[in-house]
């Protein structure tokens, strides 16, 4: 990150995922007015960037990230005249304005696909990534993340086209020249018409084999291999340095990419400054692994190997929620006694790491996971897949559905919950997706009127990293609890020096007296309803933040 985009470090990004955000018109659906019409809320929870999920023009076969048109807004959302009000109302209250951008794919409805399909001698033919058949088959075995096979027959050509996601997000052509331009034209399109920053998704992938071989990995039960070595390919990070070196240096605009990075030192070559790249990346981890093998204990590793490979040259996007993942009290957490201190613990925990901040919708109210009763009731292509391989292994579909419940998407995608009406205050009409029994609740409307709420402590939070230049910009430091499930760190800068302890567990645990030996005033507990931090034994799910003596 060069010295001119230092403004990034005193961010906390907001993201919004449109669709389920708030519904403006009564059709069920979220919309840019929407937004527009919760305006006063963001700004009152004190948050100074919004990053939207994709609102292109889409037929919506994987919500708005299979782009049909890159520089028109999807009919559902708006128009652009709603968007660009949404740009000058950002702008009028000092917040910036990061869109997705999706470009490792395509839909299948965009002109460009439309062409290319036509024939082997269009002008756009080599848009996407064309192979012959293979012994009457597909030209290799990989499968697609959202299942089956990554190749898909078009007869008007007589090839193959690959999509490492669903069949109808082929895969764009990096390695031509003209469609390189197309992408470039367009991000800067978007600049110019007042973005501030692009967080791009799915980017590890551009760069494709020439030859495309056989994947040596085990077959998923359908028969399919996922590839080998397909993210972080040199040719992709140069094709990231040249979209660095055409539109966001030039330009002074936020970048985040969304990466597939297996270890610190990939995701540190998109990140680190002297590789011209990105200034934040978002390392996507499936729900299902994360579930797995998550403890306090491996998130405490994690940030410390992170922070030490990124510290003298890098900068780190700090979230545990989005659009991919359950919902963080829900996977972190603890959605039932524990609710609410869990969820402040979560915020609190974040809001004092290193790094730039990111909220997403409902996290600042503790929304949770929902079970939706029948596969059928899942819109995620994602979801439907995980059941369909489970069953096909041979689970019983009762537990292939809990699992696959559990993993969901869509956890994070149930509509927002502004009140506690039957449909959370979201949409007057039918919403897209059904709305969490919760709401009833936990809503906007009620915590916005209690002060010991969970998104009281949000607001807390965020005016804290602006009291205390610590939190967004001190030196970081682990000390030792004596348990693995209790993390304490410092945030140090000469005059502004903070200590942060978390218990991430249902059970009581005492800190060590030397721990809390300069322990000063407490700045915030996430016992804060039952009177505060009454030490030295830290409750279930209880979170301190205090500031250092001397």
């Amino acid at each position: 990150m060069t010295a001119e985009k230092d403004w990034i470090k005193d961010l906390v990004i907001y993201q919004i995922y449109p669709r389920s955000f708030y519904d403006s018109n009564g059709d069920g659906i979220g919309d840019l007015p929407g937004i527009l019409a919760k305006m006063d809320y963001l700004q009152e929870l004190g948050v100074n960037a919004l990053w939207l999920s994709p609102v292109y023009r889409s037929p919506n076969d994987d919500n708005g990230y299979d782009i049909s048109g890159y520089q028109e807004i999807m009919e559902e959302f708006g128009t652009m005249e709603d968007w660009e009000r949404l740009r000058d109302d950002c702008k009028r209250r000092g917040m910036k304005l990061i869109m997705d951008l999706v470009v490792n794919h395509s839909s299948d409805e965009h002109p460009w696909f439309v062409e290319s399909r036509s024939s082997r001698e269009n002008p756009k033919s080599g848009y996407y990534i064309w192979r012959d058949p293979v012994g009457g088959r597909e030209p290799n075995n990989w499968a697609s993340v959202f299942g089956g096979s990554a190749w898909k027959y078009e007869p008007q050509r007589g090839q193959y086209y690959f999509h490492y996601f669903s069949k109808k997000q082929p895969d764009l052509n990096w390695a031509d020249p003209q469609l390189r331009e197309e992408i470039l034209s367009m991000m800067e399109w978007w600049v110019d018409k007042g973005v501030d920053g692009f967080r791009v998704d799915a980017i590890s992938y551009l760069d494709k084999p020439a030859d495309f071989p056989d994947s040596p990995l085990p077959p998923q039960p359908d028969g399919y291999s996922f590839p080998s070595g397909l993210s972080g390919r040199p040719g992709t990070h140069a094709y990231i340095r040249e979209m660095n070196r055409r539109v966001y240096a030039p330009r002074n605009v936020l970048t985040v990419g969304e990466v597939s990075a297996p270890d610190v030192g990939e995701l540190k070559n998109y990140v680190d400054s002297a590789r011209e790249e990105f200034d934040m990346a978002i390392p996507f981890v499936p729900p299902m692994v994360e579930i797995d093998t998550w403890s306090p204990e491996k998130l405490r590793r994690d940030i410390w190997e992170g922070y030490e490979a990124l510290k003298d040259g890098g900068w780190w996007a700090r979230f545990l929620s989005n659009h991919d993942k359950p919902r963080q009290v829900s996977l972190y957490g603890d959605d039932g006694d524990f609710w609410e201190p869990s969820a402040k613990l979560l915020g609190m925990f974040l809001h004092s790491l290193p790094g730039t901040p990111f909220v997403y919708q409902g996290e600042e109210i503790g929304m949770t996971n929902v079970k939706l009763p029948r596969i059928e009731d899942y819109d995620d292509p994602d979801t439907q897949n995980r059941y369909r391989q489970l069953v096909l292994s041979g689970q019983a579909p009762e537990a292939a559905l809990a699992r696959a419940q559990l993993e969901s998407r869509d956890n994070a995608r149930t509509p927002m919950q502004w009140d506690g009406s039957e449909t959370g205050g979201f949409t007057t009409g039918k919403p897209w997706l059904r709305v969490n029994p919760n709401a009833v609740e936990i809503n906007v409307e009620a915590q916005r009127q209690d002060p010991y709420s969970v998104f009281q402590c949000y607001r807390r939070l965020i005016a804290l990293r602006k009291e205390h230049p610590a939190l967004a910009r001190g030196e970081l430091a682990f000390l030792d609890t004596g348990c693995p499930e209790v993390i304490a760190l410092t945030r140090s800068l000469p005059h502004d020096k903070l200590l942060g302890v978390y218990n991430f567990f249902c059970q009581p645990h005492e800190l060590p007296a030397n721990l809390l030996e300069k322990a000063g005033e407490v700045l915030l507990s996430s016992y804060n309803r039952e009177g505060g931090y009454q030490g030295p034994k830290l409750r279930g799910y209880e979170a301190v933040l205090f500031k250092i003596k001397g």
